[in-house]
């Protein structure tokens, strides 16, 4: 599922973010990963890095972070990325966090949008390049 939502976002068969994606294990060992289900159905998943895992990039002590919010395309429009999205913020919220951050490719509008609902904002000044060609943006949000 988590493959089927990025597809149409990866550069071809030998993008290196494709094994990154489909390794839902190695992210559930070394951070968190959040399944939405209906029945037997995954409808989306989530990593949450919590304090001290490898998988976070730009957020700092008092920030959480999560990556890789998918929606099956069959769940979208069903409010399945802002329930993600919110067990994350939950989770950060039980770690101390006063704030969340998270990046995300510029064409990804539809995730954008569930963002900018929840109350992120565009953070500019953190916006990075894991690699040549593959620029994020970022976004950012004050927990109550």
């Amino acid at each position: 599922m988590c493959l089927a939502a990025y597809e149409p976002f990866f550069t071809g068969a030998e993008d290196f973010y494709r094994e990154r994606v489909g390794d839902v294990a190695r992210r559930d060992a070394e951070a968190e990963v959040w399944v939405a289900v209906d029945g037997d159905e995954v409808l989306g998943c989530v990593t949450y890095c919590p304090p001290g895992s490898v998988w976070r990039e730009i957020s700092r002590d008092d920030e959480g972070e999560f990556r890789m919010l998918s929606v099956a395309p069959s769940a979208r429009g069903r409010g399945v990325g802002m329930a993600l999205a919110r067990t994350c913020e939950e989770r950060a919220r039980s770690h101390g966090a006063v704030a969340m951050v998270l990046s995300s490719l510029a064409v990804m509008t539809a995730a954008h949008a569930v963002y900018a609902r929840l109350g992120y904002e565009r953070l500019p000044e953190r916006d990075w390049s894991p690699a040549p060609d593959v620029h994020l943006i970022a976004f950012g949000k004050q927990l109550d």
